[in-house]
């Protein structure tokens, strides 16, 4: 028989909310009783067939991750099984806890098994004069049932019960819905609950059922628990379902709550996200213009709006039109960081205000969302400070609401509007409906982080706006953009841009955490830090295009950092807090499922501990750049390159962890050496040219790396270079041995390295690191930087056709508002990794410039 099971039923709130909270936690058990749970009751126990609806969900709730599935019935093991036919994904459990396998009477002592024979040769006797009784043999003792038997006889065989096997010692007597069960064991479902929560690591554990013997499971819920009892009768359970069909219901909607929560649901294509910045923190919006991502009160602080790895339980702010539709489309205003998106009859712009808010706090996180338009409109905000950790209530003020729960102040302006507030999971969240045909077509709502104001400011909205962004489209145009895709190039500038963070000089090397390599796997890492190799990169492209501001900002920052090492530049660790200070342990929010299911969620980032001597090229590649931009060098700029030279002439020599932070053995990478061998050079390049005190032995020493490279670093069986010394897998970093000019550019051996790149790491439009086993599961999508490598080096070696096709197919890979994550999956069409990347919009500025150069000549 087919019962049509709905997801949509209604329930008790408070089951509901309580079914929501479950659905999230990390390791969930769900645990059932059999007989009038999943099964009807019957007259015969031995034709109980559970609801197909509740195997089903059963099976597919135990093949999710994270999710443990067991039945703990009364009866036998043996008969549970033929029964009920679940799969061996849900684990058995029979006889009231007494038999968790099928060999469970081998561990039965010769005592017992003499007690259990005398057991069930005494209710046998027992049940042969009551007629409508019958015995159940059960590996630990046996069952009397007497579901069958009148009234009369049914108050008999009790009698004869309790009086009799159920007094002796050894014999445990547990009463059921018309049965008796004695054991030769003492267990109970409670007991054997709590040995499964133990052995299957479950944080939170679902028990539901019908019968008394429920009752020592329900005793043995705690904390976030649910425990949930079926039909009549006083109970310890505390929610109520009618019968075993709301039980099909009920596993249902908690296998799409969970399924949802663990896998994402529909997740937004990591590309089609746009960044929000104000030069101190960023955000994150869809092109629903939807807030799924922003931080306080820094860009590496706890997310107040983690949707993005979350779902909608870890926080968002939404705007849409009552009526739903398609949106027309979504931009940047130009030369800005402010996104516009558009629906037939409304428009919302977002920024992040970069005014101060409060002369005290110069740096407040304000996010401005302004909607324009003629159309009824759903606003819902639900705030969850530090990645839904922290409990929020939400208080209407005039004006506006307070954002309760949280050390850090926070409120939201949104005057004339009428908010209701509803509570799930310890959760508030707003929401409310308003006509903006009714107000004047505008209306401007203000999330402010760092303050409880939500009064009107003294400079108008617009004031403010033109306060923000005016500084940015000047700044552009004084860029020296190439001709070519010269949007795109200012677009990749501004980002880079918002990656600065300048109250310290910083640079973000992502706006994100943990948006995966792989699609639901574990190569997920936070990014929201400064490396010095990422953010020197990030300065020299923005130098390159004209603007000095960020890489002598930037300087400021690496002071403090040198400066913290007692003045010994190879003490630095590869990356820093964005405060130059040294980043907390790595850590997992193991209550969050990631973007699209892909877990764990990291903060922080474990690679600040590892030995990476490459990071001293990219620095004295900036520091030359910006002297030859400015026409001179400063004396810290030269202490610095003199400080890493000498760090570069003491541990050239050492093995390390590479740019790309393998968690393995260090090795001697090439790339690392040539960057050292590029420290060497550029200081000589500045003693040369700017009268930087020079070291006799630089000279040699360059002559030293280079040969050690030249000649260690080629492997004659692969016919390149690879990626370390004597080993054979191959790296698209090694391409620096001639794009840096350590070997010359018509060099065989260079040209061979890029042919054997091409043909073994490209895919189509992208380039991937490297293949070799890197000691994580899983394969992590082309790394778009690696890409622009490889057209850089195609231009070197003269094949600027293939250079000019694959920088296209690089522009290709930025979403709509023309953002680049950190990777391309080539095969699934859409970007992987952090987002949006420094390091992908700096290769696709130094490609364009390499070609505009071209152009020129």
């Amino acid at each position: 028989m087919t019962h049509n099971v709905s997801t949509s039923a209604t329930f008790d709130p408070q089951l509901r909310s309580a079914l929501n909270r479950l659905a999230r936690v990390p390791q969930l058990l769900i645990a059932c009783d059999y007989d009038g749970t999943l099964a009807p009751i019957v007259t015969d126990p031995t034709k109980a067939v559970p609801i197909p609806e509740s195997v089903t969900a059963l099976r597919a709730l135990a093949n999710l991750p994270q999710t443990k599935v067991s039945v703990i019935s009364g009866r036998a093991l043996r008969d549970l099984a033929a029964l009920s036919r679940l799969p061996g994904e849900v684990h058995l459990v029979g006889s009231h806890g007494s038999e968790f396998d099928i060999g469970f009477t081998h561990d039965l002592s010769d005592e017992q098994i003499a007690l259990r024979t005398k057991l069930v040769e005494t209710l046998a006797s027992i049940a042969s004069t009551h007629p409508g009784t019958r015995v159940e043999h059960k590996p630990a003792g046996a069952a009397v049932h007497t579901r069958e038997a009148d009234a009369t006889v049914t108050e008999a065989v009790v009698d004869s019960v309790l009086s009799g096997p159920a007094t002796w010692s050894g014999v445990q007597l547990t009463q059921g819905k018309e049965v008796l069960d004695l054991s030769v064991v003492t267990t109970h479902k409670g007991d054997a609950l709590d040995s499964l929560r133990q052995q299957l690591g479950a944080s939170a554990v679902l028990f539901i059922g019908d019968d008394i013997t429920d009752e020592n499971a329900f005793a043995h819920l705690h904390g976030p628990d649910v425990g949930i009892r079926v039909g009549n009768g006083d109970t310890r359970a505390a929610h109520r379902l009618g019968d075993p069909q709301e039980v099909a219901q009920l596993l249902a909607i908690l296998l799409e709550t969970r399924r949802t929560w663990l896998l994402g649901g529909a997740a937004v294509p990591i590309e089609r996200h746009s960044m929000l910045a104000d030069g101190a923190n960023s955000a994150l919006v869809t092109p629903d213009a939807r807030i799924t991502w922003l931080c306080h009160p820094r860009p590496d602080s706890g997310a107040v709006f983690a949707d993005l790895l979350g779902g909608p339980a870890a926080g968002y702010f939404s705007v849409k039109p009552v009526n739903g539709g398609m949106t027309l489309g979504q931009r940047y205003v130009k030369d800005t960081m402010t996104v516009e998106t558009r629906w037939a009859g409304l428009t919302v712009a977002d920024w992040l205000d970069s005014t101060s808010l409060q002369a005290d706090d110069p740096h407040p996180t304000v996010l401005v969302r302004r909607l324009s338009g003629r159309v009824p409109v759903d606003i819902e905000f639900a705030p969850r400070p530090d990645f839904g950790q922290l409990q929020v209530r939400l208080q209407p003020i005039d004006d506006g609401l307070l954002v309760l729960g949280d050390n850090e102040p926070m409120a939201l302006r949104s005057p004339g509007v009428e908010w209701q507030i509803t509570t799930d999971g310890g959760q508030d969240t707003a929401r409310a409906t308003i006509d903006l045909s009714t107000i004047d077509g505008s209306l401007d709502l203000e999330f402010r982080c760092g303050t409880n104001d939500v009064s009107a400011t003294a400079t108008s909205v617009a004031d403010r706006w033109e306060a923000t962004e005016r500084p940015r489209v000047d700044w552009v145009s004084t860029l020296t953009l190439p001709e070519r895709e010269a949007d795109m190039v200012a677009r990749s500038a501004l980002t880079l841009r918002g990656l600065c963070h300048e109250p310290t000089g910083g640079i973000l090397a992502a706006a994100t955490t943990s948006l995966p390599e792989h699609l639901g796997g574990v190569r997920n890492w936070d990014y929201r830090f400064c490396w010095l190799r990422d953010a020197s990169m990030t300065a020299r492209a923005l130098v390159d295009l004209g603007s000095l501001y960020e890489a002598e900002n930037f300087f400021g920052w690496v002071a403090g950092v040198v400066e913290r090492t007692g003045g010994h530049p190879e003490r630095l660790a590869p990356l820093y807090a964005i405060d130059g200070l040294p980043l907390g342990p790595e850590a997992v929010i193991d209550t969050l499922p990631g973007y699209a299911g892909s877990r764990p969620v990291r903060v922080s980032n474990a690679a600040n501990r590892q030995v990476q001597l490459d990071v001293f090229g990219p620095v004295a590649d900036l520091v030359a750049g910006v002297a030859d931009r400015r026409g001179s060098l400063t004396e810290f700029e030269a202490s610095v390159v003199t400080a890493m030279a000498d760090a570069v002439e003491r541990r050239w020599h050492e093995p390390d962890h590479g740019l790309w932070e393998a968690r393995q053995q260090p090795r001697h990478h090439v790339y690392s050496k040539v960057m050292c061998w590029l420290t060497i050079d550029k200081a000589i390049y500045l003693a040369d040219k700017y009268g930087m005190a020079r070291k006799g032995s630089w000279e040699t020493l360059r002559e030293a790396i280079a040969e050690n490279v030249i000649e260690q670093g080629w492997n004659a069986e692969v016919g390149a270079y690879t990626a370390a010394y004597g080993d054979a897998d191959l790296d698209a970093a090694s391409l620096w041995i001639g794009m840096c000019g350590l070997l010359p550019t018509d060099d065989p051996r260079f040209i061979a390295t890029v042919n054997a790149v091409e043909a073994e790491l490209r895919s189509g439009p992208t380039v991937y690191r490297y293949h070799r086993d890197d000691g994580l599961p899983g394969e992590e999508g082309g790394f778009i930087l690696c890409a622009a490598w490889l057209a850089e080096a195609y231009i070197l070696i003269g094949r600027v056709g293939d250079a000019e096709e694959l920088y296209q197919q690089i522009l290709d890979c930025a979403g709509p508002t023309g953002l680049l994550a950190e990777e391309w999956d080539p095969v699934a069409e859409r970007a992987l990794g952090n987002h949006p990347q420094a390091y992908s919009h700096l290769g696709l500025i130094r490609c364009a410039l390499l070609l505009d150069k071209l152009d020129r000549h």
